[in-house]
């Protein structure tokens, strides 16, 4: 028994600021902003938190899954900037949405959190200790800080996973805390990147950890439908696909629209394309994250 997606949901603020806007604040422009990254708006929290945006995205999530609250065994929130160090942001939208069966937690995997999640998931209902699960990614970044205001926005997304016979997933989870200087987020600080260093970490872990994946699958790349990476850098996406051999229509892409939302940027992604019917059941589907840690991983699914 494995986990199956049956239901997704997303939700961003209204309120965005466009390259323009950016440049405004720093010394950059839209069309350098553009080449180097892809991004060409962010969504910006105005009045909303992370808390408040994961209850609106797993609303939507139970809403696409037509399933109740009370049905959800465990709930795993992922983020790392919790509104209160405790109680956990998972616990919160246990309470806002009346999952009142649910056990609940919160992980911090950063930019990979979401796949972490995906795969604790997997962990739970194949132990048999839980049928079905809601997993949200949230993050809300301080657009102000002036050396990454360009490359992150907010938002949350989420999914609904249901234990089922027959459905076939596998995981291939990586770190690397060597590494860890390499992006950074003290506590009351902003986020610090060594930009070079971890494009090339991406470019060279992601699709070795997609490949390591497909052996386990005994698949090809051909044989998969979509590649679902992290959103974090339009040219690391165009270089994984690259590197794989395979067109990039297979590798779909919101980064333009939404720019970095950390653990956030999967589930969003796998929300747009689940709403405007581009993922259809019987699909071979590959999840890939990467991140602060630093932290790397993939997950095979069928939809």
């Amino acid at each position: 028994m494995t986990g199956r997606l049956i239901g997704t949901g997303s939700y961003v603020p209204d309120h965005y600021l466009s390259n323009e806007d950016i440049a405004k604040i720093v010394d950059t422009s839209d069309q350098w902003i553009r080449e180097r990254t892809g991004v060409v708006r962010r969504h910006i929290v105005e009045e909303d938190t992370t808390a408040t945006m994961a209850v609106q995205a797993a609303k939507r999530a139970l809403e696409d899954a037509s399933i109740q609250a009370e049905e959800i065994d465990l709930i795993i929130v992922s983020t790392i900037v919790s509104d209160v160090l405790m109680p956990c942001t998972a616990c919160y939208v246990q309470n806002e949405i009346g999952a009142v069966n649910a056990f609940c937690f919160d992980l911090n995997a950063a930019c990979s959190g979401f796949l972490v999640a995906y795969s604790t998931a997997l962990g739970y209902i194949e132990m048999g200790l839980a049928k079905k699960v809601l997993l949200i990614g949230t993050e809300l970044l301080d657009w102000t800080d002036r050396s990454t205001c360009i490359l992150f926005g907010d938002g949350a997304g989420a999914a609904v996973i249901e234990a089922v016979d027959g459905a076939r997933a596998s995981i291939c989870m990586h770190s690397d805390g060597s590494k860890g200087d390499s992006l950074l987020l003290p506590r009351n600080g902003t986020i610090t990147m060594n930009g070079q260093d971890v494009f090339r970490f991406a470019v060279s872990k992601v699709p070795k950890v997609i490949k390591e994946l497909l052996e386990q699958q005994q698949k090809t790349a051909g044989e998969i439908d979509y590649f679902i990476l992290h959103q974090a850098n339009k040219r690391i996406i165009d270089a994984v696909a690259k590197r794989l051999q395979v067109e990039e229509s297979h590798f779909p892409c919101n980064i333009e629209e939404y720019a970095n939302t950390s653990s956030a940027s999967i589930p969003i992604l796998l929300d747009e394309l689940r709403k405007e019917g581009t993922l259809k059941k019987g699909q071979k589907i590959v999840l890939t994250g990467f991140g602060a840690g630093l932290t790397w991983g993939a997950v095979y699914m069928e939809i």
